[in-house]
Formats: structure tokens, sequence, C-alpha cells
């Protein structure tokens, strides 16, 4: 069986939640600033929390990892957004490298938060991974991805993203709606306007 080679930069995430945050923000923003809200833009957004994760300019590699539901195999507040044939195996380059994205479905035999965080200790446990973006569902396993990265190696630069601060944890930690309102093509001075 051959090893899997991880990149130094690695993006996990919870594909069901960030999809219902994206809803969320659609349907708020929509009522507040008068305008339709059109679908976020993957690429786009994976671009913000890798900046926000700390990669600058260059000829990065950048995995994605999106855990997903078995029966959710589309984003609905997305675009691309069919997570089997639009995501998995697919990448792009942009000013900050190349992105490459897979979608992980979570089977009968395990859970969304054990999955998510077993996946999030095996990709920290490796030694060329220098720097993961994590984008959990915090409303129900904060906890469990604070567990997770509980002796995570110091060398390592660990971004959490949450709609909200979170208490606790050896790591740094980013709002995920402000990637998302990027994404979803919100300007900041609009909301200010409000």
């Amino acid at each position: 069986m051959e090893k899997q080679q991880w990149s130094e930069n690695v993006i996990i995430a919870d594909a069901d939640y960030i999809d219902k945050v994206a809803f969320n923000l659609i349907v708020n923003f929509e009522r507040m600033l008068g305008r339709r809200i059109p679908q976020a833009d993957m690429t786009r957004w994976v671009d913000c929390v890798a900046l926000d994760g700390g990669i600058r300019e260059g000829d990065n590699k950048i995995q994605v990892l999106l855990i997903h539901d078995k029966t959710h195999s589309e984003l609905e507040n997305f675009t691309p957004s069919k997570l089997t044939t639009d995501l998995d195996g697919k990448a792009f380059n942009d000013h900050l490298g190349e992105f490459l994205f897979s979608a992980l479905p979570v089977e009968e035999m395990v859970d969304n938060e054990h999955l998510f965080c077993d996946s999030l200790m095996h990709i920290c446990s490796q030694k060329e991974v220098k720097r993961v973006m994590v984008v959990p569902n915090a409303e129900q396993y904060y906890d469990g991805v604070r567990r997770a990265l509980k002796g995570i190696d110091d060398e390592k630069r660990i971004t959490v993203f949450a709609m909200q601060p979170m208490t606790g944890g050896n790591f740094r930690q980013e709002i995920l709606g402000y990637s998302l309102m990027n994404a979803l093509g919100i300007r900041g001075e609009e909301v200010i306007e409000q």
C-alpha cells in the first residue's frame, strides 16, 4: 500500500457545516442588503482561508480535505458544488499556489466528529505538514477538535475557524464568517452602510 503524501499546507473542513453557514449568511445578508447574494465561490473561499492561515503568495501546495455526510454529495450554497465530481481529485492554481481537493464521505461506522477529529490528528502527526487550517462544526464538536490538537508539535501553525471566538486551545483562531462573506461577494462597506 502506497503511503499518503501530504503537502506542507492542509485545509480540513466540515463541508456540511460550511454549506449551512453559507446558507445562513445568504439569507441574512439578502434581507439586510436588499439584494440577491450568489453562491459562495469555493476557490475564493479556500484562498481566504489560506491567507488567514498564514500562507503567502508563492509556489505553495495546499491540500483541501472536505469531509461530508455520504448522503450529501453536493453543496447547495457553493460553486462548484458537486463534491464527488466537481471537487474530489480536482485542482487549481493561482497566486498562492496549487490547491488540490479531496472529498471524504462519512461512512456509517463512524460519525462526523470522530472522522473529522481522527483525520485532524493524523494530518497533524505528519512530519511534512507545517500549517493546518481547521474548519470544524464548532457548534457540535469544538471540544473534540481541542482535544485532538492538545499535544500537537508547537512548530506547526494551526488555525481554527469558527463563527465566534472559542475558549482555550493551543492554536490560532479566525472568524469563519469573514472568509465566507468574501466568497459570497459581500463587501465590508456594504455592511457598514446598513
